[in-house]
Formats: C-alpha cells, sequence, structure tokens
C-alpha cells in the first residue's frame, strides 16, 4: 500500500524543515511525500529542499506556485498524489513517531477501512514536549458529527479513490473546508468504513486559529455556514463542538511532557 503525504506552505520557514523531516523520518519506506508551497517570500522552499535531500527510498514532489490559500494548495498535492491513502502534516506540525505511517497502513490493512483517524496532541509552538491540549478523539458515531463531534483533521488518513469519488476540499471556505469535507464524508456519505486508532498520530504547534480572536470568529461563521447547508441546526452544532474542546485543556494541564 502506497501512502501519499501532503504538506501545504507558505512562509513557514521556522517550522518546515522540521514538518518535512518527521514525515521522510517514517520507518514506512512506500511513501510519497507531497509539498506543495504557495510561492513563499521567505526562505521556506529552501528549507524544503534541503530537508528533502536525505529523503532516502521516499518519493518526494516539490511544488512552488502562488495559490488562493491552503486548501487550494492541498488539493492540488491530491492530484498530484498516486499513492492509495492520503494523510496530511501541516507545515507547523510533526507526526508523532518514526511509527505512525506504519501503525496506520497496518490498521488499513488488518480491517479494510476507507477511513482512519486517531488522536492528537496540541503542544508550545516552542517547546513542542509541552501539551496544551489532548485530543482525544473517541470512536465514531454518525450522530455524534450532527451533535458537534469531528476526529482532528490531520490525523484522518482517507483512501485516495473515496476522495476522488466524494470531492476534494471546498475552496469556497477559507478556513472550515477541513470540516467540511469531514462532515461530507463521516455524516452525508453512509458506506465508508471508518476506523478509530487509539494512537497519537500529530504534535501540532498551538497558534494561528487557536489564539487569534478574529480568525475564530470567521471560522465559527463558516463553520455555521456548512452546518446549515448539511442540514443541522447551526448554533446548536456549534456550541456542542466548542464544548467538547474544553476537557482536552484541562486533561493536558495533568499530563507530563510528551
Amino acid at each position: 500500500m502506497k501512502v501519499s503525504v501532503i504538506t501545504s506552505c507558505y512562509n513557514r520557514e521556522k517550522t518546515i524543515a522540521q514538518a518535512v523531516r518527521s514525515v521522510l523520518a517514517q520507518d514506512y519506506d512506500n511513501l510519497e511525500y507531497v509539498v506543495v508551497d504557495g510561492a513563499s517570500k521567505d526562505g521556506s522552499l529552501k528549507q524544503v529542499e534541503l530537508a528533502a535531500k536525505d529523503a532516502g527510498a521516499k518519493e518526494v514532489k516539490i511544488l512552488s506556485e502562488p495559490d488562493h490559500g491552503m486548501y487550494e494548495a492541498i488539493n492540488k498535492g491530491i492530484r498530484m498524489a498516486t499513492g492509495d491513502v492520503i494523510g496530511l502534516v501541516h507545515s507547523d506540525d510533526i507526526l508523532f513517531s518514526d511509527h505512525t505511517i506504519t501503525t496506520i497502513v497496518d490498521l488499513f490493512n488488518e480491517t479494510g477501512a476507507d477511513i482512519i483517524y486517531g488522536n492528537g496532541l496540541y503542544v508550545d509552538e516552542n517547546d513542542m514536549s509541552k501539551v496544551v491540549r489532548n485530543w482525544i478523539s473517541g470512536k465514531y458515531t454518525r450522530g455524534k458529527v450532527r451533535r458537534g463531534w469531528l476526529p482532528l483533521h490531520p490525523t484522518v488518513y482517507i483512501k485516495r479513490d473515496v476522495m476522488m469519488k466524494h470531492g476534494l476540499y471546498n475552496e469556497k471556505y477559507k478556513i472550515a473546508a477541513d470540516s467540511d469535507l469531514l462532515v461530507r464524508y463521516l455524516y452525508d456519505v453512509k458506506d465508508l468504513k471508518v476506523v478509530y486508532l487509539n494512537e497519537y498520530i500529530v504534535r501540532m504547534r498551538m497558534g494561528g486559529l487557536s489564539t487569534d480572536k478574529n480568525k475564530m470568529k470567521a471560522k465559527w461563521k463558516e463553520d455555521m455556514t456548512l452546518y446549515r447547508e448539511h442540514g443541522f441546526s447551526p448554533r446548536i452544532t456549534l456550541f456542542m463542538k466548542i464544548m467538547r474542546k474544553v476537557p482536552q485543556f484541562i486533561q493536558a494541564k495533568f499530563m507530563k511532557r510528551q
């Protein structure tokens, strides 16, 4: 089974090399890595190229050209990808361990899943061993999606043929296209086999939307739009989604460094 991991990047000179190395350090060799850079104005592309030199047996594809945002870049990456399974590692983040992709592939082979998702850690942007938010996704049911539940997006790995059949990211959403895609796959489409991997898959730096109040409000607005389009009660679903986050912050306070 070939796995394609996609990273979109724009002006992430300080973090992108660490993201690239976390993918290329995986002990699973049948891995294709696609980096889509939005014509960064800093040294991001150079950092990607330097980090990719030690690719070993892994296939690395790099595209750098202007785009209209992260989701257009990810869609480009998916169309470039040739793997059986698609996963994402954002430019500020790293895979949890060198064995992560192997564990995911083993579960695909064992279960015949269409979608696998797991757990993730939000960590301090300057100290990735310090946990700020502990996202334990828990088991999937279709009804939970209507009640504001979704797995952490970068822990989700999807068969490529599923994405080609059911559609990529809706680029009209500038912030919440990931939520829209997950609602489509986990709620609207009723015949996919979804499997929960109760292990950590990714470390995500806390920042961006997590600390920018204006962007958070914009995301909530897009969330309400997509909930309405999927036939949910927007305000109720958004409220339940927000409340699901509270235990994640509380649990993190009692965790040792990871």
